[in-house]
């Protein structure tokens, strides 16, 4: 299996070819950057790709979509920070057949390579985890009413409570209420959970209120 890891930092690179000493490998190349990124991947043709989010010059989702452009048989496991759904969902819908965070356990990472591998997808438990929990609560979002969406969209633009009342020229607690119900929907505690859902999936048609 020939591997291409693409990390800005050496000591990341250097750990992955220490980790993947375990599998059978029989060629590892490296890129700091997006330009090097794309340049190895076709001198390379790797069987698969590790790939960082976070590089020098550039974003890793970019040169996930320009690797794909490249190539659309690309096996890329994108290796990152980030134990977040926004970014989980984002490479998963641009391509990549693994996620796995630097949090989670280094075995996590060689299963994720032997699935790409295979053609496999896998997500690490943890993001995985997060991803249920964000996909039961977008299927709460149908059950909102035309109103609840509206009010979720302007949570989204960093608007208060208050300031929702005021501009929707309603009363305060009526507001309140109202997002009372949406968090019952939606299966989350906080209006800081209502707010962070409603950045998730801002611009979606989910929180199209039909204008």
């Amino acid at each position: 299996m020939k591997l291409l890891i693409v990390d800005d930092h050496k000591v990341v690179r250097d750990g992955i070819r220490r980790l993947v000493e375990t599998i059978p490998v029989t060629e590892i190349g490296e890129a700091e950057s997006p330009s090097d990124a794309l340049r190895e991947f076709r001198n390379m043709r790797p069987d698969v790709t590790i790939l960082d989010i976070n590089l020098k010059n550039g974003s890793g989702l970019d040169v996930l979509r320009r690797l794909r452009a490249d190539d659309p048989k690309a096996r890329i496991v994108v290796f990152s920070m980030y134990s977040d759904v926004v970014y989980a969902v984002s490479a998963r819908r641009d391509g990549a057949l693994g996620y796995v965070s630097k949090s989670a356990p280094s075995d996590e990472l060689l299963v994720a390579v032997e699935k790409a591998v295979a053609g496999e997808p896998y997500v690490d438990s943890e993001t995985a985890a997060l991803m249920k929990d964000h996909a039961t609560r977008e299927t709460g979002v149908g059950d909102l009413t035309r109103r609840e969406l509206q009010i979720l969209h302007m949570l989204g633009d960093g608007k208060s409570l208050s300031e929702i009342a005021d501009g929707l020229g309603v009363a305060y607690k009526t507001v309140a209420n109202t997002s009372t119900r949406m968090k019952e929907k939606l299966g989350v505690e906080r209006t800081s959970d209502l707010v962070r859902f409603a950045l998730e999936t801002k611009g979606g048609r989910m929180l199209d209120s039909g204008d």
